[in-house]
């Protein structure tokens, strides 16, 4: 059995304009250092172009179950989110990621999360491609 569970910040403030919420797999709450099929935390910003907030966390303890079990668990707590940053996953979680039409992101270099926030938040001050403004619009 699988149990997610979500802290969310009671006082979070709506992002003014397009935004979307990104979900980051860590294990120090700073870097992102998690495979997705094993990350027991998810730390969720709320991300637009010119404001960022983090608004909660998501946890996800498992007790038994199957590696397919583990995926649909976590992609269906993640529903909310436009994408998961993850420091590894496999092909299949990727593909049942975007099905839910959650991008998956591989951080080869466990950056820091605030360093992924502030390249989002240029390539929306851009022109961003457009699975990312049709993201920001969820």
């Amino acid at each position: 059995m699988i149990r997610t569970r979500r802290l969310e910040l009671v006082a979070e403030k709506k992002t003014k304009g397009l935004s979307m919420k990104v979900a980051f797999a860590s294990t120090d709450k700073i870097h992102i250092d998690e495979h997705f099929g094993k990350a027991e935390e998810f730390y969720i910003w709320n991300i637009g172009p010119e404001v960022a907030e983090f608004s909660g966390v998501i946890q996800v303890k498992e007790e038994g179950g199957d590696a397919a079990d583990r995926i649909e668990a976590r992609g269906a707590a993640l529903q909310e989110c436009a994408l998961v940053y993850v420091g590894e996953i496999g092909g299949p979680a990727a593909a049942r990621l975007v099905q839910k039409k959650i991008h998956p992101l591989k951080s080869k270099t466990q950056e820091p999360i605030a360093d992924a926030v502030a390249k989002l938040q240029a390539v929306m001050q851009g022109n961003p491609p457009p699975w990312m403004r049709k993201a920001m619009m969820k």
